[in-house]
């Protein structure tokens, strides 16, 4: 059976959604779409020297 009591003392409140916002974007991750954006960059920069 189910302790409430002991439940309610375990109890932490979950983050408030601005602080959990905070923390996910105070993250800076590289994410797909940097990583496509790198990879083009730098075929570009090859084919300009290759040019030359």
């Amino acid at each position: 059976m189910i302790n409430y009591e002991e439940e309610l003392k375990k109890f932490h409140p979950s983050m408030d959604v601005n602080e959990a916002e905070d923390a996910i974007y105070s993250r800076d991750l590289t994410d797909v779409t940097d990583i496509l954006k790198e990879m083009i960059q730098d075929e570009k920069e090859k084919k300009g020297k290759s040019v030359r």
